[in-house]
């Protein structure tokens, strides 16, 4: 038994998350929902910050959205930006099933279009979840920087890329960018951050 399945184990089964996951299959989509056990971190993250404000960058079948949204307090809203339509409809559905569709809106489209639109309307989060094209996490790493109140947290999933991310003969596009995300998470003068290396990895950090 490998660490993450006696993490996940002791969890147990949660009903709303597996429906997520069975849904996911039954539409063929990507299963990549962010581990049982940094969606049961980021459901504590958002309640330890008392964040009021989330941002979601990526939303799939609305997982990591049922996470963050079980963390917020009365009056707490998530605002997820997803590229596709469809999974936008996903997600909102795993939400409302969940009890949990009150507190979400959901933007679709380009995330870096999207994110520039949350600006000038001179929107700010308290908490930041990345997990999107991974080559656009540097570029998404500012607009939440620019976007975040002051002690904000910023996570970002995947940040070992199953490893590629460390292996010094992997080079392409996706990996210099986690590899910029990751430095820049722990190493930016606006940040305090961390690496949690369980799972595929996963970037924390919190704006001074």
């Amino acid at each position: 038994m490998s660490t993450e399945q006696y993490v996940e184990r002791l969890l147990g089964e949660d009903a709303d998350l597996a429906r997520v996951h069975q849904t996911i299959q039954q539409l063929g989509m990507p299963e990549i929902s962010i581990a049982a056990g940094y969606g049961r971190l980021l459901t504590m993250l958002v309640r330890m910050s008392g964040a009021k404000n989330v941002l979601e960058i990526g939303a799939l079948g609305g997982y990591s959205g049922i996470c963050l949204a079980r963390g917020l307090s009365d009056g707490g809203r998530l605002t997820s930006l997803e590229l596709l339509q469809n999974y936008a409809d996903v997600a909102r559905g795993s939400l409302e099933a969940a009890g949990l569709g009150d507190r979400v809106e959901y933007r679709v489209g380009d995330a870096k279009g999207s994110l520039a639109v949350l600006a000038e309307e001179g929107r700010k989060f308290d908490f930041f979840f990345i997990d999107a094209d991974k080559e656009s996490y540097p570029l998404y790493l500012e607009w939440a920087i620019k976007l975040a109140n002051p002690g904000a947290v910023i996570t970002g999933d995947n940040a070992l890329l199953h490893g590629r991310t460390i292996d010094p003969e992997k080079n392409g596009p996706s990996v210099l960018a986690m590899r910029e995300f990751n430095e820049s998470m722990v190493s930016d003068e606006r940040l305090i951050g961390t690496l949690l290396p369980a799972y595929d990895g996963l970037a924390v950090a919190v704006v001074k």
